[in-house]
């Protein structure tokens, strides 16, 4: 399995996650789609927030991204939130 931490944080990251929590259900409907996923799980913090997604492969990984990518820059542009800072890697504990 492989997994990857989104992390948003500083301008209009909080605006952001407000906008991602309005359309939590169109969120989990679009990334429940992508192929080989295993878990999503998106968390606010005071900075802003971060998603943990992991799949069966880094393929699916990589498709997770660019679906997020492109539901971000369709329903959320307006936030100005950065890019994320992403962590990435093979998954050796998943309970």
């Amino acid at each position: 399995m492989h997994c990857v931490v989104r992390a948003y944080g500083g301008k209009g990251a909080k605006e952001l996650f407000d906008v991602l929590e309005e359309h939590k259900g169109e969120v989990e409907e679009m990334l429940s789609k992508v192929k080989g996923l295993v878990s999503y799980t998106l968390v606010r913090n005071p900075d802003g927030g971060y998603s943990m997604t992991v799949c069966e492969d880094k393929a699916g990984v990589e498709e997770s991204a660019k679906v997020a990518r492109e539901w971000i820059a369709k329903n959320a542009s307006g936030t100005g939130a950065s890019p994320p800072q992403t962590y990435e890697g093979t998954v050796i504990v998943h309970i």
